[in-house]
């Protein structure tokens, strides 16, 4: 089935944090070969493998210095052939990360282009000259902090770098860079991959004059941004719409290879679900996107509405991938608990609403345990953010804790070493063994759930009508013309209820609704309770608030 992508739920794995098979402290591909079966346990349909290739690691694999090699704290390339070999004999397939906004300052490129102004690949980066004063171009700010730009004294230019100094940003306005990195494309499906994850999709073009950004208007009474880059509109840093123009030609490509796909991520603030729709519509940019919008603070039925009618109404051909923790933010079982009477029930109540959600699925490693986030010590962060920011922002690292697999004390069975992230007590206790012993763990409701989606297909691919009601309720009607279903969510930890009418033969589906009552035309449901009820394609049933 070569629309295999359509409705289907990845895997992200992040490789240093999987499993180790060495003893030294890192997760590598043989770990992962190791625990392939877990994951096929799951019942999802893909792996995305964040950033395996050879790096100097000053952004974890961000920071790419060879695109065709597997950097040896991984593993190497017979390892990542055995790697998707098995993953294939299992049914999974395989996306890997592709950062191709930018590569480490080690890399080939990079160390002859900032030799002169006129080798063969000086323009292959962003280079420019100062302002009369000696300062940079313009006014844009790196994600990391400071600014995009970095002097080379050999050049006399500056260089843009939207991340870290040592991440220099590739110049896709030169042809020869987007033959290169198709190049790199190629050399990947060549080999069996069956896709991208594509990094900072919307970060590949900047502006050609390098106009400055204007500033994000901020109310008075509110505090400034925690780093100066929330303090700007990108309008001219990013997102430009040349991009189109390039992610056709990844297309191209990538329908050359029958059955592969493509997860274009999108870092936009300002526009995001447009960017999403945008580079998803037509059939021939890209298959799928996800943005921030699920992954941040906020949990209201409201939002959640908005940001998938918009969606759909920007681009009924596109085509999104929802989730809800990723290796960038903080797991959304803490990010989300005031929400939630416990976290169990937060756990299983979001997996049932992303599940339930138009479009495909990407869940994080770790999130089929409920895991929360990790505290941890500044002496203990590895995250560049997170140390330039802390404590205000304590980076990524919360989230990037090895997986528990083994019951006892920690690092459970993650590697024989010292991990190079601690694996902490409220994780320790999630470990996989100890929830594969427990037919009401969250790993169990998840492998319930999954299998219950690919049995419904009118949750995969079903159109989608929400109702309006009060907060804290979620409600909306997915449908085929061969089958409709009902899906209600109280997002708040306390007892709710509504009015179900028209139902006639609804049947309330067991075991995926939890904390919830049908009863006289009126659906009671427990705090971070939900419903689904299975409807006739003509039925008029709809759900309102109480009189």
């Amino acid at each position: 089935m070569t629309q295999w992508w359509r409705g289907g739920v990845i895997y992200q794995v992040y490789p240093r944090s999987f499993q180790d098979s060495n003893g030294d402290g890192i997760g590598d591909l043989p770990g992962i070969i190791a625990r392939l079966d877990h994951i096929a346990s799951l019942g999802v349909d893909c792996i995305w493998l964040s950033p395996i290739t050879k790096s100097p690691q000053a952004d974890m694999g961000y920071d790419v210095s060879d695109y065709c090699e597997i950097d040896p704290l991984f593993g190497s390339l017979e390892d990542f052939d055995t790697l998707v070999a098995q993953a294939h004999a299992r049914g999974l397939k395989v996306i890997m990360d592709q950062v191709v906004s930018h590569t480490s300052d080690q890399h080939a490129w990079f160390k002859e282009s900032r030799l002169s102004r006129t080798n063969a690949r000086a323009d292959w980066y962003v280079w420019a000259d100062p302002l009369p004063d000696g300062s940079p171009p313009n006014n844009w700010p790196a994600v990391f902090g400071g600014s995009v730009w970095e002097w080379n004294g050999t050049r006399r230019q500056y260089y843009l770098h939207n991340f870290l100094i040592s991440q220099p940003d590739l110049n896709f306005h030169n042809p020869a860079v987007q033959d290169a990195v198709l190049d790199v494309m190629r050399f990947w499906l060549e080999r069996g991959v069956d896709g991208f994850r594509l990094d900072t999709v919307n970060y590949y073009f900047h502006d050609q004059q390098l106009r400055s950004n204007p500033a994000n208007p901020v109310e008075e009474h509110l505090p400034l941004a925690t780093s100066p880059y929330e303090m700007q509109i990108h309008q001219f840093s990013k997102s430009q719409p040349e991009n189109l123009d390039f992610l056709r030609r990844v297309r191209t490509l990538l329908d050359q290879f029958p059955g592969t796909t493509s997860v274009g991520e999108v870092g936009d603030s300002h526009q995001s679900v447009e960017l999403m729709a945008q580079y998803t519509s037509g059939g021939d940019t890209l298959h799928m996107c996800y943005g921030f919008d699920f992954l941040g603070h906020e949990f209201t039925a409201e939002h959640f509405r908005s940001r998938i009618e918009k969606f759909f109404a920007i681009g009924p051909d596109g085509w999104p991938c929802w989730s809800f923790s990723n290796h960038d933010v903080p797991r959304h079982v803490s990010r989300w608990a005031e929400h939630a009477l416990n976290p169990r029930d937060l756990a299983d109540q979001t997996a049932a609403l992303v599940l339930s959600l138009r479009g495909s699925v990407c869940l994080y490693q770790g999130e089929e345990l409920g895991l929360p986030e990790t505290e941890l010590l500044f002496e203990e962060l590895t995250d560049p953010r997170g140390i330039r920011f802390w404590p205000q922002d304590k980076g990524r690292d919360g989230c990037r804790t090895p997986i528990p697999w083994d019951e006892g004390n920690p690092p459970n069975g993650f590697t024989t070493g010292t991990p190079w992230l601690p694996v902490k007590p409220p994780q320790s206790m999630l470990n996989v063994a100890g929830q594969q012993a427990d037919p009401g763990s969250t790993l169990a409701f998840y492998r319930t759930i999954l299998a219950w989606r690919k049995a419904h297909p009118v949750l995969a691919l079903g159109d989608v009508g929400f109702f309006d009601l009060a907060e804290p309720i979620l409600a909306f009607r997915r449908a085929t013309e061969t089958g409709a279903m009902l899906c209600v969510f109280n997002l708040s930890p306390h007892e709710q209820a509504v009015a179900v009418s028209g139902l006639h033969e609804g049947t309330m589906l067991e075991p995926v609704s939890e904390r919830a009552v049908l009863a006289d035309a009126n659906l009671r449901l427990g705090p971070n309770g939900y419903a689904f009820i299975a409807i006739d394609v003509s039925s008029t049933a709809t759900i309102s608030d109480l009189a």
